[in-house]
């Protein structure tokens, strides 16, 4: 196999390497400047657990909500997983702790990703027989539309080639980043994409591959990862992650190779990233990890008021759906920026 296509498909524009010194400029700026005391920092760490479990498995099907993946997972030790959400969550969850706390002894081998795909699907009785193997039978991508439409995206490597391609682009990724000649965000990025090409688990490649990518970035230095969440910054851009996805695999194994197109999107979802990172070490308030939506609801109930769900929706004059505003509220349930009182329509939300 001929490994420098993984070299030669990647081209090197003007914007894509302003693009990583961005990201690389704050990279020593979060070294130099953060504050936020380790107690903060944990709360942190322990939130991204969460909505990075919910984000990377809503962005495969999952219906999900971030408060009831929190509630999952508080009571998982008492209450096992009971549908394929939940046992797919459990073990996205389970799993991203895993990095989060090991990731400077984590070695990126084939017997390591066949164990991360195990811790994956650990709580699936019905996927025992095939995790942490490789697939024995083909498995077409497809993605689902607004209208619940199936599309084709493309073909992937057939299950007798899985494993001497794995072989061939973990030696060129390990390599490369042993030898630091080539960025090391490029080279992340290449193997990401390389692995989804390849699919080659029967199920979990998409959420495996973005554990693979928290794993690789905090291994390359970049030490914010576990305390902004990028699964749920590709979930906000769902669509636009699985475009990118199809406008390089059109040309994967041919003489056009070129990874542009994920490339880009990559890089963009990670300096939306370090934006939010930012504002985090900007202050030591929780809030700063809002988005816009999230935050104009909370400087509602920051005024003291105790609202209602449809009481915020008037008071933002329709301007934000309800499903949004319910969103926002089990984020900012999840920070414990705000509570909830009553159940059911009594419910009303209030600031901490």
């Amino acid at each position: 196999m001929n490994k420098n296509r993984f070299y030669n498909r990647i081209k090197l524009t003007q914007e894509i390497l302003a693009k990583i010194a961005k990201i690389d400029e704050f990279k020593g700026l979060w070294r130099g400047s953060l504050k936020l005391n380790p107690q903060i920092l944990g709360r942190l760490k322990s939130s991204v657990i969460i909505t990075s479990s919910g984000a990377s498995t809503r962005i495969e099907g999952s219906k999900m909500t971030d408060e009831e993946v929190a509630k999952l997972l508080r009571g998982l030790k008492l209450n096992p997983p009971k549908n394929r959400d939940e046992q797919e969550v459990a073990g996205y969850a389970d799993l991203l702790a895993k990095i989060f706390d090991n990731y400077k002894t984590i070695k990126l081998t084939e017997n390591n990703i066949l164990q991360f795909h195990s811790i994956l699907l650990q709580f699936s009785e019905k996927d025992k027989s095939h995790f942490g193997k490789y697939k024995g039978s083909e498995n077409t991508v497809i993605m689902k539309n607004d209208k619940n439409e199936e599309i084709v995206l493309f073909n992937p490597t057939k299950p007798y080639l899985v494993k001497p391609e794995m072989e061939a682009i973990l030696d060129w990724t390990n390599k490369q980043l042993e030898k630091k000649e080539l960025h090391p965000i490029l080279v992340i990025a290449n193997f990401i994409f390389e692995f989804l090409a390849i699919h080659p688990f029967l199920d979990g490649n998409g959420r495996l591959s973005r554990a693979l990518t928290n794993l690789l970035l905090l291994q390359s230095d970049y030490a914010y990862i576990p305390y902004i969440s990028l699964d749920e910054i590709i979930e906000d851009y769902k669509e636009d992650y699985y475009l990118a996805l199809r406008a390089t695999q059109k040309n994967h194994k041919t003489d056009n190779e070129n990874i542009t197109p994920w490339l880009n999107f990559f890089l963009d979802k990670l300096i939306i990233q370090i934006e939010k990172a930012k504002e985090l070490i900007n202050s030591k308030q929780p809030e700063k990890l809002l988005s816009e939506k999230q935050e104009k609801i909370f400087e509602l109930l920051k005024n003291g008021e105790i609202l209602s769900v449809s009481e915020i929706d008037k008071k933002l004059n329709n301007s934000i759906p309800l499903v949004t505003i319910k969103q926002a509220l089990r984020k900012l349930l999840l920070l414990r920026l705000v509570e909830r009182i009553g159940e059911g329509r009594s419910t009303r939300y209030r600031i901490r």
